[in-house]
């Protein structure tokens, strides 16, 4: 049975967090999952069930997220880079593989790009590669709600801007996950003393994923519906990534994770332990892409 060991670090004064569920037979090196914004330790129940068997499972309450310190007004990623290098070194291990979803893709990214030495294998979902003025002003709306205290309202807006809601496509499970995603949103901004900033932050937030990467193996993932960037544009993203694999995964948009996580947590054990990719249930009849070395398309 595995192991749950929590453990406390800190960075540039900053107290953070990872709970460490360790696998006393791993098939593969730990898996270190990087979630969204609001999304801490406990937020991974799918990849504690797929993964857990297979190899150790790390989540982290990064600083500005759960129970850690907050970020500092106007940080950097530099913070959360070094504080994921940090929970690498206090994992003792050689090398980790690195699961990164929609906020935490940039995390992720920006974390093989310095360290590609340490990384195994790199698996990206609903990589925010470009956001219009567009939506942010429409998430900015819904923040707006911050001011007035109507958190509910916020919630609602909030999942509504990043999830596709054209009734002309289907999404699996589309109002369970909406539901799901607003409860997540009121939950975290009525419980965490910092949500609210960790929203503003991120509706600031422009990542980099430009500089691109070599040397290590990765695949990126995409939600066929994704209105948040565009499937197209993070096939192109991948692209940049040498020797990369671009999939899409049906019925499903930027919250897959959600509306298909058995399928999702399938998809990323197949990569992380090596097995073949196409027999995984639920990816969509879209081209598959082997990278080359392409730029990003920009607004």
């Amino acid at each position: 049975m595995a192991e749950e060991i929590v453990r406390t670090l800190s960075v540039h004064g900053l107290r953070y967090g990872y709970r460490l569920l360790r696998q006393p037979l791993p098939r593969t090196e730990p898996v270190v999952v990087l979630g969204g914004a609001l999304q801490g330790m406990y937020g991974w129940p799918q990849m504690d069930d797929h993964l857990g068997p297979l190899a150790s499972v790390v989540t982290a309450d990064l600083p500005g997220m759960g129970g850690a310190d907050p970020l500092p007004s106007g940080a950097g990623d530099d913070i959360l880079l070094a504080a994921v290098a940090g929970i690498i070194d206090d994992l003792n291990v050689p090398k980790v593989n690195l699961f990164g979803f929609s906020y935490g893709t940039s995390i992720a990214f920006g974390c093989a790009q310095q360290r590609p030495g340490r990384i195994a294998r790199l698996v990206l979902g609903g990589v925010p590669v470009h956001i219009s003025d567009g939506q942010r002003t429409q998430w900015g709306r819904a923040v707006d709600r911050l001011a007035t205290g109507d958190m509910a309202g916020l919630a609602t807006l909030a999942a509504a801007a990043l999830m596709c809601l054209d009734p002309e496509r289907t999404v699996h499970r589309r109002e369970l996950a909406r539901r799901y995603v607003q409860r997540s949103f009121l939950y975290a901004l009525t419980h965490s003393p910092h949500a609210a900033q960790s929203l503003h932050r991120a509706l600031g937030h422009r990542p980099d994923f430009s500089g691109g990467l070599t040397g290590v193996p990765a695949l990126v993932f995409a939600g066929e519906h994704d209105t948040v960037t565009s499937p197209e544009r993070q096939r192109a993203f991948a692209a940049t990534i040498e020797g990369s694999r671009f999939l899409t995964i049906g019925e499903s948009d930027h919250w897959v994770v959600l509306e298909r996580p058995d399928d999702v947590a399938d998809l990323v054990a197949r990569f992380f332990t090596d097995r073949p990719l196409e027999p995984a249930p639920g990816l969509a009849a879209l081209p598959r892409q082997s990278a080359g070395a392409r730029p990003v398309p920009r607004a």
